[in-house]
């Protein structure tokens, strides 16, 4: 095993605790990244490319088809291994977004085609369920569960806001655990149901999921009922049988104590290695295992860490995910030293052989063989978001570097966001807006009302403004005022300056002719008179 370190190119602001990494196609994705998704990449997916020991990060951009895919931070991962004619593809549940918002939205990520220039392009499809229907969460996962022929998605864990007739002023805000049900998934009707079994009677979030033909197993996580870390290990059977499916969970006394660990998957066979994590609040776990399911049950064992650098060692948190096969990307914070430029240090860890890492330098692969069931949940302990937002399309390119993601695109994150600050009644949903104007390309026609704090922007379509208004408003000196304003959707001219009007003076013509003029005495005079007289 190698660790190696990793040098960001103007992208380390963007990878921070919370991020996943997904691989399709043989490429390695980044999602869930700080902010909105700005002009530099509106879909806020990245291709990671990993060379020479730096990394950069390149846009990937949706299809036509595709829905609004919003930055969601410690969602519910799940990878799906092409199955019935059906593509490899992710599922993504859940997660915060960055109005802090918990979703309850679950997304289908696929391939969708790739260029002349190999350049990816994916497709998000939002997939709705009904019956029993989970709510809004994070730190959960998804696992995925084949029995009599059938397959269903599993999900358990995670937190949640407090129920709002619970809240009060003080903990409006405040997380809880998220009641110990169990859901499944039927993909191919959109049926969800919920399951309680006596054996899980409490929450948790951020353990990890295993899953092996109909068995799921849930080691480790994080308590908030009782602050703590319990070494528990549970394996949830499920038998999907004709009507309803059958469920059954075992206690196992072979758990452990950790919480945020990372997991990466070795070969086609189920065996992982899990890295990282936490025991407690102020000790992480810096030792490694190597966990084997198969027939008989799940085994551990213990493997030598790599040679943790001293940044590492003392470091108090630390957050990464599995770069692929054998490999995790391990970030680690810079514990705000001042001549440092960036705010983490960035690792690349290998657990593949000699025989293997010749192959590939460094460059992160992906098995079109590995399934399922990788949930690399990051670390629970950041978790605020300062975010601002201003989508475009993104134009295809090559792999030079017009489409790499710089630092130096992005505006002011201080700046509200563009799905933010609207009225109090706006009906306009990133994730279902059709154009409504012939104007509009990319996303919804704004106008900018002068009133209020320092003023806002408005979506047009909910003034009820008509195209040509909008588009009066949008040229010369006119202002706007909104309805929550006290203003009509009319426009108001600016009082015109008052100019002083510019005196003309002639102009001077060099070198005039000036009449010839003689100087003669009176005497003369009066004989030139008289002579022509």
């Amino acid at each position: 095993m190698t660790l190696q370190p990793l040098t960001p190119v103007n992208c380390a602001s963007l990878l921070q605790p919370g991020f996943s990494l997904l691989q399709l196609d043989g490429e390695l994705l980044l999602f869930g990244q700080k902010g909105w998704p700005k002009r530099s990449c509106p879909t806020g997916v990245f291709n990671i490319r990993l060379k020479q020991s730096m990394m950069k990060l390149r846009a990937i951009s949706f299809s036509n088809d595709s829905c609004y895919l919003p930055p969601l931070r410690c969602p519910a991962v799940c990878r799906l291994d092409p199955y019935d004619g059906f593509p490899e593809s992710y599922l993504i549940h859940g997660g915060r977004t960055p109005n802090n918002e918990l979703s309850s939205s679950l997304y289908l990520l696929t391939v969708d085609s790739r260029g002349c220039n190999r350049k990816l392009t994916l497709c998000c499809k939002e997939k709705e369920l009904v019956g029993e229907v989970p709510g809004g969460r994070y730190g959960h996962t998804m696992s995925m569960v084949r029995s009599h022929g059938k397959t269903a998605c599993v999900l358990f864990g995670g937190r949640s806001y407090m129920p709002e007739g619970e809240r009060t002023t003080e903990t409006w805000n405040s997380v809880v655990d998220c009641p110990p049900q169990v859901f499944l998934f039927d993909l191919e009707f959109g049926c969800s149901s919920a399951h309680t079994l006596p054996e899980l009677s409490s929450g948790q979030s951020f353990h990890l999921a295993l899953a092996r033909e109909d068995c799921v197993y849930f080691l480790g996580g994080h308590s908030l009922t009782t602050d703590s870390r319990p070494p528990q290990l549970f394996r949830l059977r499920v038998e999907l049988l004709q009507g309803s499916p059958l469920l059954s969970c075992e206690y196992l006394d072979s758990g452990m104590s950790i919480s945020s660990s990372i997991m990466t998957r070795m070969g086609p066979e189920h065996r992982y290695i899990i890295l990282g994590g936490y025991k407690s609040d102020s000790q992480k776990q810096m030792a490694c295992s190597t966990v084997i399911i198969d027939e008989k049950g799940i085994q551990f064992e213990q493997l030598e860490p790599p040679k943790w650098t001293a940044d590492i060692t003392h470091s108090r948190t630390w957050f990464g995910g599995s770069a692929g096969e054998g490999s995790i990307l391990l970030g680690v914070p810079t514990e705000g030293r001042p001549s440092q430029p960036d705010i983490h240090y960035f690792y690349y860890v290998n657990f593949r052989t000699e025989a293997e890492g010749k192959e590939e330098d460094i460059a992160p692969g992906c098995s079109q063989e590995s399934t399922d069931y990788e949930n690399s949940t990051p670390l629970e302990d950041s978790e605020e978001l300062y975010f601002g937002r201003e989508p475009h399309e993104l134009e295809d390119s090559s792999d030079g570097e017009g489409d790499t993601y710089n630092e130096e695109d992005e505006e002011d994150e201080s700046q509200t966001g563009y799905w933010i600050k609207c009225c109090l009644g706006c009906q306009v949903d990133p994730n279902t807006w059709e154009p409504y104007y012939s104007t509009e390309l990319h996303r919804p026609a704004m106008i900018f009302c002068s009133r209020g704090e320092e003023g806002h922007w408005v979506h047009a379509q909910c003034m009820e403004l008509s195209e040509t208004l909008l588009l009066r408003l949008s040229q010369g000196n006119k202002k706007y005022f909104c309805l929550d304003h006290g203003g009509l959707p009319y426009q108001e001219m600016t009082p015109p300056r008052q100019v002083m009007p510019l005196k003309r003076t002639p102009m001077k013509v060099k070198e005039r002719k000036m009449p010839l003029m003689i100087k003669m005495s009176p005497s003369k005079k009066s004989f030139f008179r008289r002579l022509f007289d």
